[in-house]
């Protein structure tokens, strides 16, 4: 899923979101329009977002490359925070 897609979903503000993470709207701003973020902060909105938008959706090109493990599991687009929640 998207970021923006989530915001609509969850009625979560890009600013209520920020604090969440401790950053700036402005940073979530970036994120919404495709700039990804760092592996850990893209492991943290994974998080945050208890698995709606996962790593692999946040980082599309290069996620097998930082967390190669992932591509191992069944569902290889499903995050280990959403099934580590079921």
């Amino acid at each position: 899923m998207k970021l923006t897609d989530y915001f609509k979903a969850s009625q979560t503000t890009q600013d209520d979101f920020a604090k969440r993470l401790g950053v700036t709207q402005g940073m979530v701003g970036f994120w919404v329009r495709g700039k990804p973020p760092t592996p850990a902060r893209a492991v943290q909105i994974e998080r945050a977002t208890q698995g709606a938008v996962t790593r692999q959706d946040l980082r599309p090109d290069d996620w097998r490359e930082i967390w190669p493990e992932l591509s191992e599991q069944p569902g290889q687009g499903t995050s280990q925070v959403a099934q580590e929640a079921s």
